[in-house]
């Protein structure tokens, strides 16, 4: 920060009056005083220049306590992607499946915790993860209308969750590897187009390669133009030749007495 520079030995004057002799009109006048110094410029920013609003963020591995959370990420995605009629997840089919496993053997969901204060460090870190913290720094502070329903509470401290991201372990046979798919990757409306998403895709594909895994594939929907570009941006292909193929519901059921 530059130091705000000012004078230190600024002159005073003191005018006094008292009885003197009537001027003599022959005398010269007295030459005016010097001129005062000139303040030297303050090289301090003005007090309106904004000092900006850090947001601390962490991403760590979900535990069965943030399942309520995870459940109203998952609706809130299944809205903006236009399928909330096709979502009938509820907090009870997500506790009985998820977390059965250790991380990364199966299904795995990284939470993005966000804080305007550091995030306390956790009670119990889990010895398959070291969570990963950034610092964001913005010129206005993120309004979240729903932050109080996200809130996450480390003594005192409100924490948010701002996103997440499911991932599980996939194989390629043209590799001879295995690798990840990602089911779902989310961050709130408020919290979107911050870095946010690639912070938590990052992490995915960080984990991938620490594991010696060969790839990490994902879907995204057609009219999603900004989730295409971003994604492209980070480095993936997007393949065009491929479609998805699903068995659900009616017709999967359907083999369940099949004569294979």
């Amino acid at each position: 920060m530059p130091t705000s520079h000012s004078l230190e030995n600024s002159q005073i004057f003191i005018s006094f009056t008292h009885k003197q002799a009537p001027p003599n009109p022959m005398a010269a006048a007295a030459p005016p005083p010097p001129p005062s110094a000139a303040p030297e410029p303050s090289m301090a920013a003005p007090e309106t220049t904004p000092i900006g609003h850090p947001v601390f963020t962490r991403i760590r591995l979900a535990t069965p306590s943030d399942v309520p959370f995870i459940h109203k990420l998952i609706h809130q995605m299944a809205v903006f992607e236009r399928l909330a009629h096709l979502c009938s997840a509820t907090e009870s089919s997500l506790s009985s499946n998820l977390f059965l496993s250790p991380p990364f053997h199966s299904f795995t969901i990284f939470l993005l915790e966000l804080s305007s204060s550091p995030i306390p460090p956790l009670l119990s870190p889990s010895p398959s993860f070291t969570p990963i913290e950034k610092t964001f720094n913005f010129d206005i502070p993120v309004n979240d209308p729903e932050k109080d329903a996200f809130s996450i509470y480390y003594g005192d401290q409100q924490v948010i969750i701002g996103g997440f991201v499911l991932f599980f372990p996939n194989y390629s046979t043209f590799l001879g590897k295995p690798g990840f798919y990602v089911e779902d990757l989310f961050v709130r409306e408020c919290y979107r187009r911050k870095g946010f998403g690639k912070m938590l895709l990052s992490a995915v594909a960080k984990q991938a390669v620490k594991m010696g895994y060969g790839r990490v594939e994902w879907v995204v929907l057609d009219w999603n133009v900004n989730a295409i570009t971003f994604y492209e941006q980070m480095g993936a292909k997007v393949l065009p030749e491929w479609r998805i193929c699903r068995l659900t519901g009616d017709a999967l059921q359907a083999y369940q007495n099949a004569n294979v």
